[in-house]
């Protein structure tokens, strides 16, 4: 594949290790498919090799690529890094509707409630929290069931109290309706759109294309939640309450293993692979416009784009999988997609796909096996 850069000095590749496992290419359906089969391949490929999860990494070209994918290795308790990224669900708009969430199954959670009170602004000030937090713990109770008391009003100004009381008012009926409604993913989305979230995020963030991308995260967060949601086996798991607690649960222990870096996959960029090497690598989101990339293609500069790629094919030492989605999804519609180019330029002998006809017979692979052997020989001959 490299070959088809230009070279001042021709390179001839070779190793000691043997041939090896075949390079496998997995089509799937779209991005969700493809997210499930690398967490699964994961999963699976750990319990059968006896391996460790710093074993595997998996590579993409955008980070954007790695937010369903966290998602899938939540739900499959597969521990992750992040490198030279930030987490999905650490950045700041996923931990606000969280802290929400949060509170909507549990209003004694005062962690939950001091994030997301003035966000977005609410005009509670410090002064005002400072007496709210000493009126709850003299009362012995959370800080959101104390600002239903009627004694607050001797602690805290008439103004205060009143935007207090609005919010915790409001945040009951929201919790009613996300909890006992028919649609609770809709009227999460109707929370979000109460407290002009979207404005908030525009508000806040540099550009308007900055605040655009947070909002794609929260909705990318939102669709998570309805397959969680939808997925569910029985009528206790399809339970709103249950996935949200599935979901704070599963942050909780994140946070706690934060600190141990020992036994995770690792999730990078192409570029930030460079000089690394893992002994299982998955490669995903191989289609045009994606890798190679569009600017790419568009500036005529696709040898850079192959230069990631042979990158990303040579983290692997001992097994390389391919994955491609037939469909993805661009500005909200799912869009049919072309498998990159690269895929042609490999050497068709050294694939096995999945998903698609290789086109070769039984005859055709035990020949290609004898082929490789022979090979083999004349290279330590």
């Amino acid at each position: 594949m490299i070959a088809n850069n230009p070279h001042v000095f021709e390179k001839q590749l070779w190793s000691q290790h043997g041939m090896g496992d075949m390079i496998r290419v997995i089509q799937c359906a779209n991005e969700d498919a493809e997210a499930e089969k690398v967490a699964t391949e994961i999963l699976n490929h750990k319990l059968m090799q006896r391996t460790e999860f710093r074993d595997y990494a998996v590579l993409y070209r955008g980070n954007f690529q790695a937010r369903i994918l966290e998602t899938k290795l939540r739900e499959y308790q597969i521990p992750y890094k992040i490198s030279g990224g930030q987490s999905f669900f650490g950045r700041s708009e996923i931990k606000d509707v969280m802290a929400y969430l949060r509170l909507v199954i549990n209003p004694e959670d005062d962690n939950a409630f001091l994030r997301i009170i003035n966000t977005p602004k609410r005009e509670i000030g410090p002064a005002t929290l400072e007496k709210l937090g000493g009126y709850a713990q003299q009362r012995d109770c959370a800080m959101l069931l104390a600002c239903e008391e009627m004694g607050l009003s001797l602690h805290v100004g008439e103004r205060a109290c009143g935007r207090l009381q609005d919010f915790a008012q409001w945040l009951q009926g929201t919790a009613r309706n996300i909890i006992d409604g028919d649609d609770p993913l809709q009227a999460i989305r109707q929370m979000l759109a109460d407290i002009q979230y979207q404005d908030y995020l525009l508000d806040q963030s540099a550009t308007p294309t900055a605040a655009e991308r947070r909002m794609d995260s929260v909705n990318s967060f939102l669709a998570s939640v309805q397959r969680l949601w939808e997925k569910a086996e029985d009528e206790e798991d399809r339970d709103i309450e249950a996935v949200i607690r599935k979901l704070v649960l599963l942050d909780l222990l994140e946070q706690q293993a934060e600190e141990d870096d020992s036994d995770k996959v690792q999730l990078m960029t192409l570029h930030a692979a460079k000089g690394l090497e893992f002994p299982h690598v998955y490669l995903m989101g191989l289609e045009e416009d994606l890798l190679p990339h569009r600017n790419s293609i568009e500036a005529g500069t696709v040898e850079e784009e192959r230069r990631l790629m042979y990158v990303g094919i040579t983290r692997a030492r001992q097994t390389l999988t391919i994955t491609y989605a037939g469909k993805r999804k661009l500005g909200g519609e799912s869009l049919p997609t072309t498998p990159s180019r690269f895929l042609e330029e490999l050497p068709a002998d050294e694939l096995e796909w999945e998903g698609r006809s290789s086109g070769r017979s039984s005859e055709q692979k035990q020949a290609l096996g004898r082929a490789h052997l022979s090979n083999l020989r004349d290279l330590l001959g």
